[in-house]
């Protein structure tokens, strides 16, 4: 019998699930076209406005942070925001967000990082032991507008370039470089396949074959650097033998080796319910690669800048010989500095899930210990300490500025990637254009929020030395 022209299985299936796989999808053209007009409703030179919220006080919003932290670690959290206002930057993710919440936006959302900035980004191992470039923090992960990130981005090109020497129209060339190289990228983003976008990363190829010969020698020995920072190299640098036994070195008050969890109980304990938790978020192959290894000890580690006073742990572990070393970083998730500003705070009931969830949908290639777990009412994500990881170190003098816009260039370049990952890039891209527009008006919002980060760094050095934040001599 001929069934032909038979309406197909899925048109006729009562699952929405399978109804939605089933319906047809908008072409590329329509979808640009739909972003081209979003500029009707949100113009792009409104993004270059930033109007400070009525009664802000930024001083409030940290020790709002400080309330869940843990109290010994806040005063270190508070010294390191200080450094700089580019330090005070990193730190004050929650206190931008409250900053720009208001500001107009398309709509358009995508997994948003969250704490979107130039420190942020470097290169890490593929599972197949390639380098890659991206985003490296995902603390504050959560769907949101593409916009929050990208100012956030271009506010910290601002403010480091200053922070290393660089004059305004310095300043104001990386700001530009990230928004451009944004744009150029989620265009050829929003051609690929869905898959072809999936497997899409930026290895250290697709960096040199970027970069002037000058930035490319300097990405070349970043690159070099970070194919030593093996877990062996670590081993090297953050362990010792005592009486034949690793042990990892203590340097408190920043690496710590405590017997009691928080709750009191034994910190045995505490690792086990770690474990126990941990385990069933691994997939069946990774959780029997690591039960070849054996925990030889535990320390807590003060890490980041933001992250500061939140409960971090690493474990070291070890296979059969001393020279098969494993870290691993157990390290607290909070609730992400956008929650209360979008409607998607509530789909985990982990937070460690929320980060890890928010890392595989952004990341190419995550870590293969990827995980999160609870304990004592804590949720956690645990990652490994360090695999082949490497980033620009941000000391003033010893950067060519020059280099540094390309750098904030790559930064564009995978935030790009990571949104068109999560979002649609063809509506993204349509708004985005292909003139300068959006260049210059993020540009002046970045100029706009550098000195507004400036202002408020001074404000916390006030409220530091007026006694009003307690600042730890020892960072």
């Amino acid at each position: 019998m001929d069934t032909t022209n038979e309406t197909p299985p899925v048109e006729r299936a009562n699952s929405a699930f399978l109804r939605s796989l089933a319906a047809k999808r908008p072409s590329y053209d329509e979808r640009l076209a739909a972003g081209k007009q979003l500029r009707s409703q949100v113009p792009r030179a409104a993004h270059a406005e930033y109007t400070p919220p009525r009664d802000r006080d930024p001083i409030a919003i940290i020790e709002e942070q400080a309330k869940t932290r843990l109290p010994q670690l806040v005063p270190i959290r508070h010294a390191r925001m200080l450094a700089s206002p580019f330090a005070f930057l990193r730190g004050a993710a929650a206190v931008m967000i409250a900053d720009i919440a208001s500001a107009p936006v398309t709509g358009l959302n995508v997994q948003a990082c969250g704490d979107m900035h130039v420190s942020n980004f470097g290169v890490f191992a593929s599972a197949e032991r390639n380098l890659i470039f991206g985003i490296n923090d995902f603390d504050e992960t959560l769907p949101g507008p593409w916009e929050w990130d990208l100012k956030r981005l271009v506010a910290s090109a601002v403010v480091s370039v200053r922070y290393l020497g660089g004059d305004e129209a310095e300043g104001e060339a990386a700001a530009r470089r990230v928004v451009k190289t944004y744009r150029k990228r989620m265009r050829r983003y929003a051609r690929m396949g869905h898959l072809e976008l999936w497997y899409a990363t930026i290895d250290d190829r697709d960096v040199l074959d970027a970069l002037s010969s000058s930035a490319a020698k300097g990405a070349r020995k970043i690159f070099a650097k970070a194919r030593h920072r093996t877990h062996l190299q670590v081993l090297e640098k953050m362990s010792a033998l005592v009486d034949d036994k690793l042990r990892i070195v203590e340097e408190a008050p920043l690496i710590v080796r405590e017997t009691r969890t928080q709750a009191g109980r034994p910190i045995v304990e505490g690792i086990d319910s770690i474990f126990r938790s941990y385990l069933n978020s691994l997939a069946l192959d990774r959780r029997q690669l690591l039960l070849h290894y054996q925990i030889v000890d535990v320390a807590r580690k003060v890490v980041g800048v933001g992250s500061v006073g939140t409960r971090c742990w690493v474990i070291l572990f070890k296979g059969a010989d001393n020279d098969d070393p494993l870290f691993l970083q157990v390290k607290e998730a909070q609730p992400s500095v956008l929650a209360p500003y979008v409607r998607s705070a509530s789909t985990y009931a982990n937070e460690g899930q929320r980060v890890v969830v928010g890392q595989r949908i952004i990341q190419g290639a995550p870590d293969i210990f990827l995980g999160w777990c609870e304990a004592e009412g804590f949720h956690f994500y645990m990652r490994q300490l360090r695999d082949m990881k490497g980033g620009v170190d941000f000391v003033p003098g010893e950067i060519d500025l020059d280099n540094y816009v390309e750098y904030c260039g790559l930064c564009g370049w995978a935030l790009a990637l990571a949104h068109a990952k999560s979002g649609d890039p063809a509506m993204i891209s349509g708004y985005c254009g292909k003139s300068d527009e959006l260049d210059e008006a993020m540009a002046t919002f970045g100029r706009a929020y550098a000195d507004q980060t400036e202002e408020d760094h001074a404000t916390m050095a006030a409220a530091a030395k007026s006694g009003r934040l307690e600042v730890a001599s020892t960072v």
